[in-house]
């Protein structure tokens, strides 16, 4: 390479009287120092070139993609053609506090090759997988549960030999994974799944969430894999934090961006709640409802709804039927289950001194309609602040920053400082949740005596996506103090796995908004729970309890207003008397007696019983390992109920072979569906923390110094 320079020809030093004036002296500089600036701003210039025409280029790539289609790239990185078409149908049935659905997913083959469609999809976060039948034609296979590798192992060799075959693997409780081998050109096979969830009943008021779409999941750490980029599997490859990354990480597209008709689901409900419902509604979806006696029928308007946010039911009993207490009751194999409901019948007269703290997501995944109605939340929070009270701001992407060094009194012009931080923050970055952890639990700086008798809460505002729950969940239980944490879910599609367990193991209680012109409501709520007196010291006893019996959970935490006491035991007959007593904020004790021997009948109760304690084994997990005894309990569990867990999987397979020895199978990577207010597409990766933006603002800074040295050299050198 050639490098071409100008010289300049010296000027000669002018002598005056009295005066030596030399080219510095009229505002030149050194050249040696002239040309190391003019050196490290030319390197700066490429750096800025290096990294921003990578990114163009993908831009534009991405640009020429046609629209209404989605295509995958195979290992080789070469493009293959349509996505497998999917679409869904939901049949639930509720009865008391448990729903149970019948989810078909069906996949469609529209390609002259056989096809191996994956798709990772979510589930409610206390779902319980227990049934799953693989349906080809008019052929139904009827799926078992295996110990997870063995699954693994059956569903590769029917693959490999041409069989059909389908699986289902638990990623996360609320996160699965189905498998469907050797779907043939043209037709159409169906996974469907049976599972039940809890119902969540709070304020007077039962509520269902049924999920569709994910929102993309951060996945913080080093990646430990040598992989391409682009790859079928998904867009992330493992970490240090998050090993398994590529399993969570679907592509995420735009409804245009998939097969006509494809991701579409059909939705009824039948709501037989045992007493009379007054009013249904839905803030994600407009319903339609019919009433035959006590029991409901529900569907969205639309024969069939795009799959780009959790659809939420709503249902108040009549007035006057909200049930103060019930028991239900089922004999399963032998063995009693029992479940009691109470709601303590607490008062809102008695507020106590808060120390609140407020941390809000602001990462790239909250771009959009979520950080609207994270900043929308926060303004509703600030505003239920009293003159006792103190507070802090905290918000946190790729970085954590609090708007105060510490906590600061509650007045008229810092919660107006405060409206003004909210009011202009905006979503960019990754989501570095622990950091933001670290800041609010940390409570060195509450005010000594005075700060000891204040409630010390914390409000989390975040839409969750994450991939690495477990070690945020170790952090809350090893540092929550004598902190309570309140987690609020925003978007259209949190991750309500996140938002429960981090707010049951920080003592608290979880809030999800689903819809902008909804933000109010359940905001009003939950901020009412934390001005609320709680009841605390509560104690449960069954009648005849028994050293056998196993209650989950097996420790009630503290009540706020309007919400109930949930509690599943196994191996008591349903007769007797049960107490449930506790501890008032003024000291007075509370108790309620509920007559066993009236309990209704229960259907699943053994189920729900088996998930709590599941999920109670997996918790001694939150020191990083989980040892061969727990994993045996569990696995037991899950054959023994016929329940997917971490460690088993469904399985369903042909005996015959189908496809021919001579045809070759191609994978289809099923997407997922952008949630609704979301921005941007994830086809290759979604916004996370690089070092990019520091490089371009390097570059820009380079340039600065360009431009201010050719000017300057024009000024000197006309």
């Amino acid at each position: 390479m050639m490098l071409l320079t100008h010289v300049v020809p010296s000027s000669p030093t002018i002598k005056k009287p009295g005066r030596l004036k030399t080219r510095s002296a009229r505002g030149d500089m050194c050249p040696r120092v002239r040309r190391c600036l003019e050196g490290v701003s030319l390197w700066l210039a490429v750096l800025l070139f290096l990294f921003v025409q990578p990114l163009y280029a993908e831009a534009s790539e991405t640009g020429r993609e046609g629209t209404g289609e989605f295509h995958f790239l195979d290992d080789a990185g070469q493009r293959q053609g349509s996505a497998t078409l999917l679409n869904t149908d939901y049949r639930v049935s509720v009865s008391g506090l448990i729903a149970d659905t019948r989810l078909r997913q069906s996949f469609r083959n529209t390609s002259q090759q056989w096809r191996e469609g994956v798709f990772v999809f979510p589930l409610p976060e206390n779902a319980s997988v227990y049934g799953m039948t693989l349906i080809a034609g008019e052929r139904e296979i009827v799926g078992r549960i295996h110990e997870k590798q063995e699954a693994k192992r059956q569903y590769t060799q029917a693959r490999e030999e041409g069989r059909k075959a389908a699986s289902v693997d638990q990623q996360r409780p609320n996160l699965f994974t189905t498998r469907m081998a050797n779907i043939p050109p043209g037709e159409t096979i169906t996974v469907e799944l049976h599972y039940q969830q809890a119902v969540r009943y709070q304020s007077g008021e039962f509520e269902l969430r049924l999920p569709t779409t994910l929102t993309p999941r951060y996945m913080p750490g080093q990646a430990v894999d040598n992989r391409p980029a682009q790859w079928a599997g998904g867009w992330a490859m493992p970490t240090t934090d998050v090993p398994d990354a590529d399993q969570i990480s679907p592509f995420t597209v735009l409804p245009e961006e998939v097969g006509p008709g494809s991701h579409r689901a059909t939705i009824a409900l039948t709501i037989n709640a045992g007493l009379p419902v007054s009013r249904v509604s839905s803030p994600s979806h407009r319903i339609s409802s019919t009433w035959s006696g006590n029991a409901v029928e529900v569907s969205p308007e639309s024969d069939a709804v795009l799959m780009d946010r959790d659809l939420v039911v709503r249902w108040s009993p009549a007035r006057g039927m909200e049930p103060s207490a019930a028991v239900f009751h089922e004999q399963w194999q032998g063995e009693d289950y029992l479940l009691a409901l109470v709601v303590p019948g607490l008062s809102r007269d008695q507020r106590l001194p808060r120390e609140l703290v407020f941390v809000i997501d602001t990462s790239g995944s909250m771009a959009g309609e979520s950080i609207r109605q994270a900043r929308q939340a926060l303004s509703r929070g600030l505003a239920t602040l009293g003159p006792d009270d103190r507070f802090n701001v905290i918000q946190f992407n790729s970085q954590t920053h609090a708007l105060f060094m510490e906590p600061v009194p509650a007045n008229a012009n810092n919660i107006a400082r405060a409206r003004r931080y909210v009011q202009g923050l905006d979503a960019n970055g990754g989501t570095e949740i622990a950091s933001a952890l670290d800041a609010a639990l940390d409570d060195r700086h509450s005010d000594g005596g005075e700060g000891s008798a204040r409630v010390r809460q914390v409000v989390f505002v975040t839409d969750g996506s994450v991939g690495n729950e477990a070690a945020l969940f170790r952090k809350i239980n090893n540092q929550l103090g004598r902190s309570r944490l309140f987690t609020v879910g925003i978007g259209s599609a949190p991750n309500m796995h996140f938002m429960r367990e981090a707010a049951r193991y920080g003592r608290g209680t979880y809030t999800a908004i689903s819809d902008l012109s909804d933000v109010e409501r359940p905001l009003d709520e939950l901020f009412a729970k934390m001005e609320s007196p709680v009841l605390t010291d509560i104690s449960v006893s069954w009648p005849g309890q028994a050293a056998a019996m196993e209650a989950f959970p097996s420790r009630i935490g503290d009540l706020f207003l309007g919400e109930p006491m949930v509690q599943v035991v196994r191996g008591l007959p349903g007769e007797g008397e049960l107490e449930v007593s506790g501890r008032l904020p003024d000291g007075s004790q509370w108790q309620q007696l509920l007559p066993v021997d009236q309990a209704a009948p229960g259907k699943g109760l053994h189920r729900h019983w088996a998930k709590q304690k599941i999920d109670s084994l997996m918790d001694r997990g939150l020191d990083g390992s989980i040892d061969d005894d727990t994993r045996a309990a569990v696995t037991d569990l899950g054959l023994k109920h016929q329940l997917m867990t971490k460690y088993t999987s469904f399985l369903a397979q042909e005996k015959t072979s189908s496809r021919g020895e001579d045809e070759t199978l191609a994978t289809d990577s099923i997407p997922t569906l952008l949630p609704a207010g979301s921005q941007g597409t994830m086809l290759r990766y979604p916004q996370t923390a690089t070092l990019s933006p520091l490089f371009i603002a390097i570059g820009l800074v380079g340039l600065m110094f360009s431009a201010a040295i050719t000017l300057l050299q024009r000024r000197v050198f006309p």
